[in-house]
């Protein structure tokens, strides 16, 4: 009897288990269907989070790419800049040498102008000095006076019997002294001139020429007070003449020795 009370109520129990049962696994059928479906978007999430940080990496690869290059350009063109500075400097440098160059050249030039104006000027006064010579040679020693002017110099010829008898010998005439005076003013008028005297032979004796000339230098020194150191002699070829020349003219060798100092300055 207690069997069949136990049977009766298995059977009544077991549409409950049944139920039970079938709400159980509809309950697990229903939350692994959601656990999957959250596992497809966990994965999408997760595909996508990783896309992104794929992306985020391509950008930073990209960006340091970029950077580098820039950092590459900063330093060339920081490179371009010194060079572009030194060149700077160093054209400053040289625009600066070349200027003081320049200042030292112009400085040689106005001085080396300044040395060649003075020559010039010493020419120019030699010759206005030998008009002045000239024309007070007319007037000490006459018109007729055989005077001429050559190169800036004034020469006063007379054959050679005027000073030697018969023109021979080495001998000065008392007739030719005052003549001679007459000379040895004009030559005092002019301390800055020197004198050379000059014997012209057409015969080739050049010694007679040279002794002659010197016995007239001699003169102009000793009797008539000439600076023995402004005159010179010598014997000349005259070619077809024979003369006794004297010439007063710039004294060259002081005149040259000036020149050139200035020139060395």
């Amino acid at each position: 009897m207690a069997a069949n009370k136990m049977q009766v109520s298995m059977k009544k129990m077991l549409p409950l288990l049944i139920f039970t049962f079938c709400f159980i696994g509809m309950m697990n059928a229903q939350k692994k269907s959601e656990l999957i479906e959250q596992n497809q978007e966990l994965k999408y999430r997760l595909d996508s989070i990783t896309r992104l940080i794929s992306t985020a990496q391509s950008s930073q690869k990209r960006s340091e790419i970029k950077a580098e290059e820039l950092q590459s350009q900063v330093t060339e063109l920081q490179d371009a800049n010194a060079t572009l500075l030194k060149n700077l400097n160093s054209f400053a440098a040289l625009s600066s040498q070349n200027s003081e160059n320049i200042n030292k050249t112009l400085a040689t030039l106005e001085r080396k102008e300044a040395q060649l104006r003075g020559i010039v000027d010493g020419v120019a006064s030699n010759d206005s000095t030998a008009i002045v010579i000239l024309t007070n040679a007319k007037q000490t020693l006459g018109e007729n006076a055989k005077v001429q002017v050559s190169n800036g110099s004034v020469i006063i010829s007379e054959k050679l019997d005027f000073y030697f008898a018969d023109g021979l010998g080495s001998k000065v005439q008392e007739s030719a002294k005052p003549w001679l005076e007459k000379i040895s003013k004009i030559i005092a008028a002019n301390p800055k001139s020197a004198i050379t005297v000059s014997g012209l032979s057409m015969t080739g004796e050049l010694d007679i020429a040279l002794a002659q000339a010197s016995s007239l230098a001699q003169m102009l020194i000793k009797d008539y007070g000439i600076e023995g150191s402004k005159v010179s002699a010598k014997g000349m070829d005259g070619g077809l003449r024979e003369a006794l020349q004297i010439e007063i003219h710039p004294d060259y060798k002081s005149f040259y020795a000036t020149a050139k100092d200035d020139i060395k300055n």
